[in-house]
Formats: C-alpha cells, sequence, structure tokens
C-alpha cells in the first residue's frame, strides 16, 4: 500500500506547477525588459551623443575667442586652454588652417550635407548606414596662420578620459601666426 495519501500527491505536482508558473513568469518578465531596452538604448545613445556635440560645439567656440582674443592684443601673447574630447577627433590642421571636430554620432546634428554656420563654426552631417559623420570646422585660412609646435602639420585630439593641456599663442606677423603647443 501506498504510504502517500491522495492529499500528499496532489501537494507535491503543486508545487511543480508553482515553480513551473514562476519560470515562465520570470521568462516573460526578462523578454519585456529586453523588448524595452532594444527600444530604449538607441534614444539613450541619441540623447548622449547630442550632449557631446553640444560640448563640443562650445568647446570650437572657446577656441575661437581665445585666437580671436590673442590676435587682438599683439604678438607674444599665450594663453593655456583645457581641452576635453569626451568622444570623437579635434584635428588642427596647420596646412590648411582650420581647427575641425569629427565624430560618428547616432544623432544627425544638422540636414545631411547641407553647411550650417554656428557663428564661425561651419558644420556638416554626413548620413552614414544608421549613423552620422558630423564635422565641426573652424577655417582660419583668410585671418591667421595656425601651426603646430612652430610647423604646419596635422595634429589630432582623440578620445581622452583627461583633459588635454593646450597652449594657444601669437607669433607675430601680417597674418598672425597663432601657434599650438601641447602642455
Amino acid at each position: 500500500m501506498n504510504k502517500r495519501g491522495p492529499n500528499q500527491r496532489f501537494s507535491i505536482s503543486r508545487r511543480g506547477q508553482v515553480w513551473i508558473e514562476t519560470v515562465i513568469y520570470t521568462l516573460i518578465a526578462l523578454v519585456i525588459i529586453g523588448l524595452v531596452l532594444s527600444f530604449v538604448q538607441p534614444k539613450i545613445q541619441e540623447l548622449q551623443d547630442r550632449s557631446v556635440l553640444q560640448q563640443s560645439i562650445s568647446m570650437m567656440n572657446s577656441i575661437d575667442s581665445t585666437i580671436i582674443s590673442l590676435s587682438q592684443e599683439g604678438a607674444g601673447n599665450k594663453r593655456e586652454m583645457q581641452i576635453s574630447v569626451r568622444s570623437g577627433t579635434l584635428t588642427i590642421d596647420g596646412a590648411d588652417d582650420l581647427i575641425t571636430f569629427s565624430m560618428t554620432s547616432h544623432y544627425q546634428f544638422s540636414e545631411p550635407d547641407t553647411p550650417v554656420n554656428y557663428g564661425s563654426i561651419i558644420v556638416l552631417t554626413h548620413a552614414q548606414n544608421n549613423l552620422n559623420l558630423v564635422n565641426m570646422t573652424l577655417n582660419y585660412s583668410r585671418q591667421y596662420n595656425i601651426t603646430f609646435n612652430g610647423q604646419d602639420s596635422l595634429y589630432s585630439l582623440t578620445q581622452s578620459s583627461t583633459p588635454y593641456n593646450i597652449f594657444i599663442s601669437n607669433q607675430g606677423g601680417t597674418n598672425p601666426n597663432i601657434d599650438f603647443e601641447s602642455g
């Protein structure tokens, strides 16, 4: 004879049913969380990129105002700047007298392939698959001779967790020579 009564068999299967329900509810919750994240994560990336691009506009404006200030104060003036590059690349192009910030972004900063002026900054967004290549350029080819360490060379500041110490100086001349040095 079976020592278990009819109620004991039922309680054992009832316990198994509770575990199966718990597993099913947990799987449903994980699927819902995964679906929410798949829709929310791109929006979060887009907002983060937007924030970085807005900070980059501020950085470029700060560089521009420093250069203008140095050119007005005459030869021999020098300023130290801390430049933070959280994402993307800041390029000082001495050969073409340009300062450019470039970043691949989830955020469409401006109308694709149409240059937009933000003060003296020219912003150009180019769509690439699901991303956008955003270029912000300060063009000094008609105003100043931009150099890095006294040479018409190309220098890039890449993404870094710590700010770069950059010295900007006015070296003089009829077309003022604005020189950048790393600190």
